[in-house]
């Protein structure tokens, strides 16, 4: 029998696959890809060879709604993702991004990406994506890093402190940068049309972007207007612009905050445009959203830089205006203080001098205050400068659960990096897995491993990885099975999985918690290679 060298061999797996039903074989890794799935595979006695009898054996997880554009700046040992056995993060969701970004306008863009994406310590260097990227590769991420090119970005670039649609020349001029940010390396075009600048963007803009993402061949990744009373406006209007453009269209984190019938009919309205059109959406199995508290703030007090905000929030006669906003509503706008209530919002993270607040409900900190919701709410943007994220409950598990379930759904975490943040920072991958297929059988263990590598990786043309087979990457994760679950709650969110053995990207072991692997045993092309 002839033997072979290779890096690593583990033995005896349960492998799944990614896009069929599972084996009991032998994985063997050689510079960073699998090279052989067999049977009692031999070997020259230089490899690493891991016993995985009893264990599964899974392609790395795609995690396709991810906000890790900057966390490698401060931490890029990513331990939160790897640990539950993410290793490609699809980045720059909800159209927001830190480049393309003009050298007079990095400030600016850095504070208002904070609250989502956290504070940078160190000054930005880049202006182009391609720049971006390149600094983000030198901080030698744990997990591979895909770009989004993010529409609020992109438009900011060719259009700052626009607070109204583009006309034609900035279209075009949008477009160009899109197609800059793709040969780039940009997988999706992304938009946040609850997010300014993006929600200012009209019809001929979206359908420009929407355009230029079906010439570039990457899919359009969308948040929604609305996704309260106005969700099937919203999502009909994406409908619409993806109808027109021939753009494929992917929906980030799907829900309905209202009564179940409306969830059910949003649903209904995805599958008959999948009838025609190239839709999927990403979920997170949770009955919580997270985001940034200026964001809850009717359109036209969040226009403009933090300044400008803070500003209005300062301002009597403005924050008058914001609480009747609140109470009367605006046309299109999901007003969430009304929608969910001072008591469905936690605080994840608030920056000094309130950080005592981190856990409060809005409500509590009113009460505290002896004032309303909406004033507790301009008061703690006052004095924070803005740097106030929270979680905010919406749903019950069996709908979070329905929508997992659903042939359309991929499985994006949202995780935001806060001092308390939401569980799906460290629980996501591991509830899909661990405790809807492997322990509650919510799901056949073959669909949720697909949901989480082959599928997810396919619809972002990462046609390297996402399976168990000859020739693609070695991004692996080896599970306990009984022992794979989810352990990050509400109440403790930053504990980290159990069961999770080793997860390997390209073949270096990034978990347990070990230096990333250098760049010179990395194959190059991806962020974090």
């Amino acid at each position: 029998m002839v033997t072979s060298a290779f890096d690593i061999v583990l033995r005896d797996a349960t492998v799944a696959p990614g896009d069929s039903a599972p084996i009991r074989a032998d994985v063997a890794v050689r510079r960073g890809r699998i090279a052989v799935v067999g049977r009692a595979l031999s070997t020259d006695g230089t490899a690493e060879v891991v016993d995985a009898s009893g264990m599964l054996l899974c392609p790395g997880f795609v995690d396709v709604h991810a906000h890790s554009a900057l966390e490698p700046f401060r931490d890029p040992r990513l331990r939160p993702k790897v640990a539950q056995g993410f290793t490609t993060e699809i980045i720059n969701p909800d159209g927001l991004a830190p480049a393309p970004v003009a050298a007079d306008r990095r400030r600016a863009l850095a504070a208002q990406l904070a609250p989502i994406e956290g504070v940078t310590p160190d000054a930005w260097t880049w202006e182009t994506v391609e720049e971006y990227l390149e600094a983000l590769a030198a901080t030698r991420p744990a997990t591979s890093l895909i770009a989004s090119a993010g529409h609020n970005a992109l438009r900011e670039f060719v259009a700052p402190r626009r607070s109204r649609p583009l006309n034609a020349s900035e279209r075009a001029a949008m477009r160009a940068q899109i197609a800059l940010a793709v040969e780039a390396g940009a997988r999706a075009v992304s938009l946040g049309l609850v997010y300014p600048p993006g929600m200012f963007a009209d019809a001929d803009e979206l359908l420009a972007v929407a355009e230029e993402a079906a010439r570039c061949g990457v899919p359009l990744t969308v948040h929604l207007r609305n996704e309260a009373a106005g969700v099937l406006e919203a999502a009909g209007e994406m409908v619409d612009v993806a109808r027109r453009s021939g753009a494929a269209l992917h929906l980030s984190h799907l829900k309905a905050i209202g009564p179940p019938d409306l969830l059910e009919r949003l649903i209904q309205l995805v599958d008959r445009a999948a009838e025609d059109l190239d839709v999927t959406f990403d979920v997170y199995p949770y009955g919580a959203g997270s985001g940034a508290l200026v964001s809850s703030l009717p359109p036209w007090a969040q226009a403009g830089d933090v300044d400008d905000v803070l500003a209005r929030v300062h301002d009597a006669d403005a924050r008058a205006r914001i609480r009747k906003d609140v109470e009367h509503g605006l046309p299109g706008w999901e007003n969430p203080f009304r929608t969910l209530g001072a008591g469905a919002f936690v605080l994840a993270d608030v920056a000094d001098p309130r950080s005592d607040d981190v856990g409060k409900t809005l409500e509590r900190v009113a009460e505290e205050r002896s004032t309303d919701a909406v004033t507790a709410a301009m008061d703690l943007l006052v004095e924070t400068s803005l740097a106030v994220t929270t979680v905010e409950h919406f749903a019950d598990e069996r709908v979070v659960r329905d929508l997992v379930a659903h042939p359309r759904a991929l499985i994006g975490s949202d995780g935001i990096f806060a001092r308390r943040p939401h569980p799906r920072l460290f629980g996501t991958a591991a509830k899909v897995l661990g405790r809807y297929a492997l322990s509650e059988r919510l799901l056949p263990l073959r669909d949720a491993v697909s949901k989480l590598t082959a599928r997810a990786a396919d619809r972002f043309g990462l046609f390297d990885r996402g399976r168990i087979a000859p020739g693609k990457r070695a991004d692996l994760v080896l599970l306990d099975p009984g022992r794979y679950v989810d352990l990050a709650t509400y109440e403790r969110p930053t504990v980290v999985p159990d069961g999770v053995v080793r997860v390997l990207v390209a073949g270096a072991t990034v978990w347990p918690d070990t230096p990333p692997a250098t760049s010179a045993s990395r194959r190059s092309g991806d962020v974090g290679d």
